[in-house]
């Protein structure tokens, strides 16, 4: 019995969401709300992956387009665009802007496997704690403190 408890104490839920052609996992203890596309006031000088500001429910929320981040091809919106709003570890608010929320999925221990590091490779495997699998399904883990970091 106490193996079993270990396992739910290891297992995380994750959002699901999809950029581009792939399925990414964000940690849903990160995840404060999930709103629909809205429009978003322009910055200048912002960073290039910053698409502006919005204002929800009167606080102002940064948000970063996940595609231009990753140097994808440029956002195409539609009705299954998100805006999902982060809470960072210092407790401030950003929203990512993400082609599709699909689910929310909880993977065990098991089901997941870590990312190795080396420091001399692409950036942007630093976005990413491990690769989830769900089904007959691969879900990338995304390392969200990583992601909306400046520095990277």
């Amino acid at each position: 019995m106490i193996e079993n408890n270990e396992a739910v104490m290891e297992s995380k839920q994750y959002i699901v969401v999809k950029i581009d052609s792939e399925q990414y996992g964000i940690d849903i203890g990160y995840v404060d709300n999930i709103v629909r596309m809205q429009r978003i006031t322009r910055v200048p000088k912002a960073q290039p992956y910053f698409e502006g500001v919005i204002n929800l429910r009167g606080e102002v929320i940064p948000v970063m387009s996940m595609r231009k981040k990753f140097e994808l091809e440029p956002d195409v919106i539609t009705n299954k665009t998100r805006i999902i709003i982060i809470k960072t570890e210092q407790q401030a608010l950003i929203g990512i802007q993400v082609d599709e929320v699909k689910e929310v999925v909880t993977l065990d221990g098991s089901e997941v496997e870590k990312m190795a590091y080396d420091k001399n490779r692409e950036e942007q495997n630093g976005f990413l704690t491990g690769i989830g699998k769900h089904g007959d399904e691969l879900i990338s883990l995304l390392n969200i403190n990583a992601v909306i970091s400046e520095d990277i």
